[in-house]
């Protein structure tokens, strides 16, 4: 297993933990976790790719060992935030690879689109976005998140991190009870003899701000990188979230310089699932003239 070192920057009020597997500066990614994932989720993706690539991974607000928010929800905006300043302190003159998975994903391609001129290249996994809304949602939208504010949520607590690992497997078959146990060890921490999720949990408070899908598109569309855009055959998260074939394939028409591929036998957590043949296709594109 590949070593790791932990980097802390002071980023927008918050202590912000940067995982570090250090390589060669010239091969450079920055790689974006997903949500209620932890950086150390890209373990196995990095131990499958050469060991030249300089790899950093932020834990995100409220994530891992990065300090909680300082209010009492999460806003969309203040990721592009945290990653813009973070960028600054670890490739601030040149152009950087950013890989990110699921709201990771989201985030680097908005990144992408409103700060052109600092992204080389772009691979999201399974980020496509969420389901278009409309206005006349807003009102029960506010609404709930009114009556969620009055009563936060809560995460599960676990007797311990085997039961944790048990929980994890339970969610995805595919992971291996190694990769199962590696995980549970850092999405989780003891507290008065229980395992409980490093995540706080206000991230599950709804966003009282509808997602704009136009203005997702238009900022997409500003996307001047190379895009790797990568789905899992086995992932559900389309469904999930009610996006249908159509509406998938204008998406990914929105970004004028993109490679589209699937990696089979692999659900939503693809880099658990398949992480030897997706760091083959992310090197692949990497290195590649395009």
């Amino acid at each position: 297993m590949r070593h790791s070192e932990s980097l802390y920057f002071d980023v927008r009020r918050l202590r912000y933990h940067v995982r570090h597997w250090p390589g060669e500066a010239g091969r450079r990614i920055v790689l974006l976790h997903g949500w209620m994932d932890v950086s150390a989720s890209f373990q196995f993706l990095v131990d499958a790719m050469s060991p030249q690539w300089d790899v950093f991974a932020p834990d995100w607000r409220g994530y891992g060992q990065t300090d909680w928010g300082q209010s009492d929800c999460y806003w969309f905006p203040d990721y592009l935030g945290d990653l813009d300043a973070i960028l600054e302190r670890i490739q601030p003159e040149m152009p950087i690879n950013l890989v990110g998975h699921s709201l990771g994903g989201n985030v680097a391609a908005l990144y992408a689109g409103v700060r052109p001129a600092r992204v080389a290249k772009l691979v999201n996994l399974e980020g496509f976005g969420m389901s278009a809304t409309r206005p006349d949602q807003a009102p029960s939208r506010y609404a709930r998140w009114l009556e969620e504010l009055r009563s936060p949520p809560r995460l599960r607590s676990y007797p311990d991190f085997a039961a944790l690992a048990d929980r994890l497997q339970k969610n995805n078959t595919r992971l291996t009870r190694e990769r199962a146990e590696f995980l549970a060890r850092h999405w989780g921490r003891e507290v008065d003899g229980q395992v409980q999720l490093r995540g706080d949990p206000a991230h599950k408070i709804v966003n009282p701000i509808l997602y704009r899908y136009e203005e997702a598109r238009a900022i997409w569309q500003k996307i001047r990188a190379p895009v790797l855009w990568v789905d899992a055959s086995e992932s559900e998260a389309l469904k999930r979230i009610g996006i249908g074939a159509p509406q998938y394939a204008e998406r990914r028409g929105a970004i004028e310089n993109l490679r589209h591929i699937t990696v089979p036998d692999a659900g939503h957590m693809l880099h658990h699932d398949q992480p030897e043949a997706l760091a083959a296709r992310i090197e692949e594109f990497l290195l590649s003239s395009a």
